[in-house]
């Protein structure tokens, strides 16, 4: 059987590191979170964030406002907070109504406040190679987790499962960057499971069961990106992780493989904009 990749001591051993830093601060680090109208996932994801935050000595302030805000009022909402000198970081939580378009709403966000790194100009510098602000969270994350475990990059065949903007995209860069040979799969991929069984580092993010046994070579790396609720209501990820454990040479579990790695990074990029 593979070695499970333990993404929550990893992450609870990055937030003991960010407190102590914390605590030598002549200022505490800001976040300010805005969340538009109650979607219970975005609540719980926020409400996390904020203990979180809390609980190494981040100020953290959330912004409720309604589902029928216009996009203008919540541009200069943003505006407001990008000129306020105590803020330090600012997420806006996604998914937003669609009458808003999100676009707009990332463009608004200074790029010295953007903690998810999803502005263009952050987003630019990385495709360049040029170190950004700060690494987007998720990404961000599975690179440390592969660092943490002393698994090679260089060299290595990585395939990733989906090409969002959020993880796919992102990732496929850094992993470049750390010179990777990289394909992206998407929902138009034909045959799948010939490119994933190519695989020495297979990274999956779509949110839905697809990666089963027989599309995993023999010791490859398996990263478990996807979350999400199954029919019994249990958490689960998009890999088989029963089956394919026994045949990856590292593999990450859900819960508590990518998704504590991913709050742990963006403590780790609001101290970051904080020092900047």
């Amino acid at each position: 059987m593979g070695i499970i990749i333990d993404g929550k001591h990893v992450a609870d051993k990055i937030t003991e590191d960010l407190k102590l830093k914390i605590e030598s601060m002549d200022k505490k680090p800001h976040l300010t979170v805005i969340q538009v109208g109650n979607n219970p996932a975005s609540t719980i994801y926020v409400g996390l964030k904020k203990k979180k935050s809390e609980a190494i000595g981040i100020k953290s302030t959330v912004i409720n406002l309604p589902e029928t805000v216009s996009e203008v009022d919540l541009i200069d909402k943003i505006e407001e907070l990008n000129i306020d000198l105590d803020v330090d970081a600012i997420l806006v939580q996604l998914p937003l109504p669609k009458h808003i378009s999100e676009e707009n709403i990332i463009k608004a966000i200074s790029p010295f406040k953007d903690v998810d790194g999803f502005t263009v100009e952050n987003t630019g510098n990385l495709l360049n190679n040029i170190k950004p602000n700060v690494y987007p969270c998720t990404p961000k994350g599975v690179i440390r987790l592969l660092e943490e475990y002393n698994i090679d990059i260089a060299g290595k065949h990585a395939v990733i499962v989906g090409r969002s903007n959020i993880v796919g995209r992102p990732l496929a860069v850094m992993l470049l960057n750390r010179n990777a040979t990289v394909t992206i799969c998407h929902s138009y991929t034909k045959n799948l499971s010939d490119i994933t069984r190519n695989a020495d580092i297979l990274i999956s993010a779509v949110g839905k069961k697809i990666i089963y046994k027989d599309m995993v070579k023999e010791g490859a790396v398996v990263v478990d990106v996807g979350i999400f609720k199954d029919a019994n209501g249990k958490t689960t990820g998009d890999v088989d992780f029963e089956n394919v454990k026994g045949i990856a040479s590292y593999i990450t579990p859900v819960p508590k493989g990518v998704g504590p790695m991913t709050i742990a990074m963006l403590m780790e990029n609001t101290v970051e904009l904080a020092k900047q």
